[in-house]
């Protein structure tokens, strides 16, 4: 299984396949790896143990950042998540990334996201599309539209705490709606950045 694999320069880690979305742009209906690295379809979900043997022996030379982002939503594996970067601050001098639809506590209804602070350096967080509506044909939750009111409060609150946060759309909404997201980012304090809409996989960051 590929729980740790390199892109850009960085670490990634792939620790689920799980994800409560089905977004229309998403990676995993291109192909099943990024680049030249093995697949990314985990055949079953690591144990912690596991996921520790993969990452000791892991070639990191010149690698500054662990990126929790592989086929799934890391979050869906909360606890593990937790675990995992304890383990990667406590044996490396790496910052923790975690790439998410910020919809954790919907998955997990109990849990409280002060957790992160000290253990996830930053966030990247898919806004995806300007209102409810869109959001909800985009990215396609199973929690339906108030998953888009939950994901702008967890990357509020996530901000708040000192975590450095960021929002990402994908270029396959309109010009008009990219410029609403950016409205929406600009009044929240966050940066958004627009990602390219691609067929191959190279552009998975």
């Amino acid at each position: 299984m590929t729980i740790f694999y390199k892109f850009g320069g960085k670490m990634y880690v792939n620790i689920t396949n799980g994800c409560p979305c089905d977004c229309v742009f998403c990676i995993r209906k291109n192909g099943d790896s990024i680049e030249d690295n093995d697949s990314l379809w985990l055949e079953r979900e690591p144990s912690f143990e596991e996921i520790c043997a993969a990452f000791d022996k892991f070639d990191k030379a010149g690698i500054s950042e662990a990126v929790f982002c592989g086929y799934g939503e890391p979050t869906v594996r909360v606890e593990t998540l937790i675990k995992t970067a304890e383990y990667i601050k406590d044996n490396s001098d790496m910052n923790v990334r975690v790439n998410t639809n910020g919809l954790v506590r919907l998955v997990h209804k109990d849990f409280d996201i002060m957790r992160f602070k000290g253990v996830v350096d930053s966030f990247s967080i898919s806004l995806n599309a300007p209102n409810a509506k869109r959001y909800n044909e985009v990215t396609r939750p199973r929690f339906g539209e108030p998953a888009f009111d939950e994901m702008l409060s967890f990357s509020r609150e996530v901000k708040d705490m000192g975590i450095e946060t960021s929002f990402t759309v994908v270029d396959i909404i309109t010009a008009e709606e990219t410029a609403e997201c950016e409205k929406i980012a600009a009044g929240m304090g966050i940066p958004l950045r627009v990602r390219a809409y691609v067929t191959d996989n190279e552009s998975y960051t």
